[in-house]
């Protein structure tokens, strides 16, 4: 198998993370690195690859099969829709764009050009939630009736210190920053979003940003959510701390972050416990539970191998742009929903 030619735009944690990857990879290999920080020069050097200062100066040396965008935030509209310009697939780090607005540019543009444009959720790579897709799919559930979250996580005190203190300040709360990547995972297993309702409170910490969050969603299927979220909670059930993928993270392999109930069966993850009725349906009946296993593997790696594959059309994006659009619309709806008090709907959820 010949290895596609990689480039990654953007020398931050993400970044290196990605290049990480891309070096340990069967599938990829590295073709050059953008960016126009002091942290290129040393990093081109470590992996042997030109440097260049813009998506612009890349292109015009010779086009990479294919372009990670690890930029900030505000830059991923308008590199990605360079990227298209050109025709290079790319995967463009979540959030797909900085406003839901600037990030239907890029889809709709992705669309109409043919080029693929991967949205960087890379949970979607995780073998724990392809191994509940698989069971949600199946239909051992039965129909989906409802589904309860968790993102509750202590962040240390000198983590909000950084820079000018942005993460004190509206947008740096774990709404911006953490739920984006479990909306994304429930849309995958529960299906389309369709109406928000969220409250949120800062009482602990007294930043002028939230600390916690409690959400309740309506999915298009008629299942409802429930979803609590806090960054100053001494509690263990969250993804990074219980799916057991980045190891950085103290793990806790008795906790569950979701729970999928269906009129059949429930699931809980990443424990992976699927508890279901021999016979009878009833509170007073036992139910049977079986463990699935899973063997867990890297996610940003297994994304490196998919992406690889999509540029060589073998395979279908898992998490188009489109999907990282419907992501963005639930979380922008989160937030409106937080400031007004009402509920929010979604009408355009494709």
């Amino acid at each position: 198998m010949e290895q596609v030619r990689l480039a990654v735009a953007g020398a931050g944690l993400i970044g290196k993370r990605h290049l990480e990857e891309i070096e340990r990879s069967d599938a990829a290999r590295l073709h050059a690195i953008v960016e126009p920080g002091p942290d290129g020069a040393p990093l081109a050097k470590q992996y042997g690859v030109p440097l260049y200062a813009s998506l612009s100066d890349l292109f015009a040396a010779g086009k990479p099969d294919g372009v990670i965008l690890a930029t900030p935030n505000r830059l991923h509209v308008e590199g990605g829709l360079e990227c298209v310009a050109a025709g290079v697939p790319t995967i463009v780090e979540k959030p797909i764009g900085d406003t839901v607005e600037n990030a239907v540019r890029l889809v709709e543009a992705a669309e109409r050009a043919g080029v693929p444009v991967l949205t960087g959720h890379h949970r979607n790579y995780s073998p724990v939630m392809a191994k509940a897709r698989e069971i949600v799919a199946s239909g051992r559930l039965g129909r989906l009736v409802a589904v309860v979250g968790t993102a509750m996580f202590y962040k240390p005190d000198d983590y909000f210190d950084v820079g000018d203190g942005w993460r004190r300040m509206p947008g740096g709360g774990p709404i911006l920053l953490n739920l984006i990547h479990e909306v994304n995972n429930l849309l995958s297993l529960v299906g389309d979003i369709v109406r928000v309702q969220a409250v949120t409170s800062n009482a602990t910490r007294g930043f002028p940003v939230e600390d916690t969050a409690a959400m309740v969603f309506t999915f298009a299927n008629g299942a409802l959510g429930t979803f609590l979220l806090s960054d100053t909670a001494a509690s263990a059930r969250s993804w990074e701390q219980t799916a057991r993928e980045n190891l950085s993270y103290s793990t806790f392999p008795d906790e569950d972050c979701y729970h999928l109930a269906g009129t059949d069966g429930s699931l809980s993850v990443p424990t992976m416990r699927v508890r279901t009725f021999p016979g009878t349906r009833s509170w007073w009946e036992p139910m049977e539970t079986a463990v699935e296993s899973v063997e867990r593997t890297d996610p940003l790696a297994n994304q490196i191998t998919h992406f690889a594959a999509v540029i060589r059309g073998e395979a279908e994006p898992i998490c188009s742009a489109r999907d990282g659009l419907k992501t963005l619309r639930v979380v922008e709806a989160v937030v409106e929903a937080a400031r007004t008090g009402t509920p929010v709907d979604i009408v355009d959820v494709n």
